[in-house]
């Protein structure tokens, strides 16, 4: 029990924030550009044809209020999910959409949100509904969670 006081009283004094982003993820991305992949999955996310548009969804305009809770613009980056997932993956995306849900197989590889919404698949199944952010960047998660849950979303 003494050990567990004198590392709590070393921990004090550091200038150790938890919940922290160790690649600095919220820290950049404040005030600064959001890179999000997106994938199609309307009415979640949807690429319209044309070249320069944004993409458009329930999850987009999600995005976007979080950016600007922030002051971030967002670079939207449209691809498929396995090729998102790996640019997340290596730091090349700070955030990826597309109607992901909690059974995603991806959930080993990067940091899937806390559920922000839920509705029933085409078989009657419960779906909750959440985003992919980089593994380890908790500050950034913790950030994006707490905008995702305010309110009815």
């Amino acid at each position: 029990m003494a050990g567990a006081a004198v590392l709590l009283l070393a921990l004090g004094g550091c200038s150790v924030t938890i919940p922290t982003d160790p690649d600095g993820t919220l820290d950049r991305v404040t005030g600064g550009m959001l890179r999000v992949g997106v994938s199609p999955n309307p009415p979640w996310t949807d690429l319209p044809g044309g070249t320069g548009e944004d993409p458009e969804g329930t999850e987009v305009r999600l995005v976007e209020d979080f950016a600007q809770s922030i002051q971030a613009q967002v670079e939207w980056v449209p691809g498929g999910e396995e090729d998102l997932i790996g640019r997340l993956e290596r730091g090349e995306l700070d955030l990826v959409i597309g109607g992901l849900t909690a059974r995603s197989p991806w959930a080993e590889k990067v940091a899937m949100t806390y559920r922000y919404a839920e509705t029933t698949g085409p078989e009657g199944e419960k779906q909750l509904h959440v985003m992919a952010a980089p593994m380890g960047e908790n500050a950034f998660l913790v950030e994006l969670e707490r905008f995702l849950l305010e309110g009815d979303r």
